[in-house]
């Protein structure tokens, strides 16, 4: 099979794409032919070595990809076989072919296909996560989310405002401003002009979303008393250390999670992925296109990732 590897870790040119033996199932799995593979920024921090990744040699990155089940175990129902599927915690799913475990498949309903899927699959999980486990915002709830332009970012603003939570945030360009203004926003302000908005802002929201990490202390200073920063991610760095005495004086919080505490079987990820397919299929939720690569060019896809660039989800086709 065809796949995306590297011995070593480093930057993206590492990366090599050749041929490496196809994995073979066991009686609880069922093996995938991929067709669309979600590039995260957890793949960039695993590339060179700052994350978990899966012992193999040589080392093959991804966890999230849709496909097409085309082998399926001796103990587990045939009617498996050439069901679509998406998956978002399986590793080596760089590669052409991927052995997943049977509770880890999401079966996509006939109306998200697998571009779909594969666009809103982790990052989509991840947001559904974030607004009704973690944030659980009531309607007219002031809320901002930096960031609000990318994958992640503009799922959530939609899943928000479909409570009829008020969602702003903040964004690098004016294209990314656009794009956060055209799925619902109510305001967006560029991280240049902070400090004409920022001092607008502190002290009025109830809820802050923080995917980008270094901004945490900003974020927190946004707040109302009793408010709460969601902390998610680290895109632009690790956070500063926090003041927890300051915290506790102003009754601010910050909660966080780990989505894989919460797909905790076959049944939660159907749930799950049922609640946000129907939000996609009503029409509640627009996903823009895309940027896609093939899977050959995988160091050109890490490239454009890393540069701030994408406006939502990066793929890999094979």
């Amino acid at each position: 099979m065809k796949a995306l590897y590297f011995n070593q870790f480093g930057d993206s040119d590492v990366l090599k794409y050749g041929d490496l033996a196809t994995p073979a199932i066991d009686e609880n799995s069922v093996l995938v032919k991929t067709e669309f593979i979600g590039l995260n920024f957890a793949d960039i921090y695993r590339r060179r070595g700052n994350y978990h990744i899966e012992p193999s040699d040589p080392y093959i990155n991804g966890y999230e990809a849709s496909g097409q089940v085309v082998q399926v175990g001796a103990g587990l129902d045939k009617g498996l076989l050439g069901q679509s599927v998406l998956f978002v915690d399986v590793p080596y799913a760089n590669a052409e072919y991927v052995k997943v475990p049977s509770e880890k498949l999401i079966i996509l309903p006939t109306a998200i296909d697998t571009k779909q899927a594969a666009t809103i699959g982790l990052q989509g999980l991840t947001a559904d996560f974030l607004a009704n486990d973690l944030g659980q915002n009531n309607k007219d709830d002031r809320v901002f989310i930096t960031g609000i332009s990318g994958g992640v970012g503009q799922i959530l603003s939609q899943i928000l405002s479909a409570k009829g939570v008020k969602v702003s945030g903040s964004v690098s360009t004016e294209l990314k401003q656009q794009i956060a203004l055209s799925l619902g926003a109510s305001k967006v302000y560029l991280n240049r002009d902070k400090a004409l908005w920022q001092p607008v802002l502190k002290g009025k929201l109830e809820t802050v979303y923080d995917g980008v990490g270094s901004t945490l202390t900003e974020s927190i200073e946004l707040l109302k008393n009793k408010g709460k920063v969601i902390f998610f991610g680290m895109a632009g760095g690790n956070p500063e250390n926090i003041d927890l005495i300051d915290l506790l004086t102003h009754s601010k919080s910050i909660l966080t999670g780990d989505l894989w505490d919460y797909l905790s079987s076959f049944k939660e990820r159907q749930n799950r992925s049922q609640r946000l397919f129907k939000l996609v299929s009503t029409g509640k939720i627009n996903i823009s296109e895309p940027t896609i690569f093939h899977l050959s060019e995988g160091q050109a896809a890490h490239n454009f990732l890393e540069s701030g660039k994408s406006t939502g989800k990066v793929l890999m086709k094979v």
